[in-house]
């Protein structure tokens, strides 16, 4: 069913690998494809995600042979960012275990998760200028959220490369394990996740990520006895 991707869901947890490893899991036209078919299955059935590359890297960038060939109707529609939008977006936590490159879009695909685990080797860079575009996916408006403005700025203007040891300082990964050992951290961290209220989750993930108060009370009252009453009675064209 998915070619660039390898999916595992159970009963409490997806776990989705960025399978290119040959080209350092580029996210390319295909992955942005699957990804979003990932995040249909998710919105339909709430569970937590945990995401990772296949190999010695998270995702070495978006594929620069179909970057170059796009024009501006393409960044127009901003293709990656709403992929990765749609990533934080989604209902319950959402874990990026990153060993190697996250750079350009990987990196944006990292920063769209709730929390990042990463391995001594992770580097997080967003080197997009260099190639004449900027971090249009999200990393301009999510990076200055999770490290800062003056950090984001050294990332986005300045090429800084976060390391791990730097990205754990500055707060943008949760924690540093041994190499080989990130994803089954974000597997205990997830079992942790998983004990608590689902719904309870969804609500503080909506609150924490800002989500405005109509979100919720629309919700409180979508559940409610008197709704149903009052749709029912309009439907059946008659006075309550």
């Amino acid at each position: 069913m998915f070619s660039t991707l390898e999916v595992t869901e159970s009963d409490d947890r997806t776990v989705v690998v960025l399978d290119r490893p040959e080209r350092r899991n580029a996210i390319d036209a295909a992955m942005i494809s699957e990804l979003h078919r990932v995040c249909e299955r998710l919105e339909h059935t709430p569970r937590p995600l945990l995401l990772t590359g296949r190999g010695d890297h998270f995702a070495g960038g978006a594929d620069i042979t179909e970057l170059r060939d796009r024009g501006l109707n393409e960044a127009l529609a901003g293709i990656n960012r709403t992929l990765f939008d749609r990533v934080a977006r989604l209902p319950l936590p959402t874990i990026a275990a990153v060993s190697g490159y996250a750079f350009g879009g990987g990196a944006e695909l990292a920063y769209a998760c709730d929390i990042r685990i990463a391995t001594p080797t992770a580097v997080f860079a967003n080197p997009e200028p260099g190639l004449g575009i900027t971090a249009a996916a999200g990393a301009s408006y999510r990076l200055p959220e999770l490290v800062g403005a003056s950090i984001a700025k050294q990332v986005l203007l300045g090429g800084a490369r976060l390391d791990a040891d730097r990205a754990l300082r500055c707060g943008l990964v949760l924690d540093v394990v041994p190499e080989g050992t990130h994803v089954t951290a974000a597997h205990e961290l997830l079992d942790r996740v998983v004990r608590q209220s689902p719904l309870a989750l969804r609500l503080t993930k909506l609150v924490a990520d800002g989500s405005r108060a109509d979100d919720i009370a629309q919700a409180v009252l979508f559940d409610s006895a008197e709704k149903y009453e009052r749709m029912t009675a309009f439907l059946e064209k008659r006075t309550r």
